[in-house]
């Protein structure tokens, strides 16, 4: 599977709706997170989305945006019939490809913690709650080795 990079303003109406179904499906039904997704980065020129796709669809998803100076990192899921095979690992580690020349930022869901960790990030301040989830801000400096996505299992998902 080849990696697909869109930037926001070069979505089409069919990739924004793909793009919603498997964050609906992993975030709203499977994880019954009680906050809006739909949060006006989608769309804006500096959000890349990074996903994988087979017959039925997106396979895995990553968004990456830059917000006040920072790249951050988010929205991470793959769908449940496809996990287990480094999917979510290989986005991680193109996005590190991508943007790892610079500081990169992320809510990780709680019990991420030591997955992200194994991409290099570290744990940047205390839990707090977002979406009704327990989540830990992370940090991947630009001198922070990791492995590669096909190194690390994939997870369901989590929310900046």
């Amino acid at each position: 599977m080849t990696i697909r990079a869109v930037t926001g303003d070069e979505l089409t109406a069919q990739d924004v709706h793909d793009i919603w179904r498997i964050r609906d499906a992993v975030f709203a039904v499977e994880q019954q997170c009680d906050e809006v997704d739909v949060d006006g980065r989608d769309l804006l020129p500096t959000t890349t989305h990074l996903w994988l796709v087979d017959d039925d669809g997106i396979t895995s998803y990553l968004r990456s945006f830059v917000e006040d100076g920072g790249r951050h990192v988010g929205r991470v899921c793959t769908r449940r019939d496809q996990r287990g095979r480094g999917l979510s690992g290989r986005l991680v580690a193109e996005c590190t490809r991508r943007w790892g020349t610079g500081t990169l930022e992320l809510n990780a869901q709680a019990y991420l913690e030591q997955w992200y960790g194994l991409h290099g990030y570290v744990r940047s301040g205390d839990n707090f709650v977002e979406a009704g989830i327990d989540h830990v801000p992370m940090v991947r400096k630009p001198s922070t080795s990791a492995l590669t996505g096909s190194d690390v299992p994939d997870v369901a998902g989590h929310d900046v």
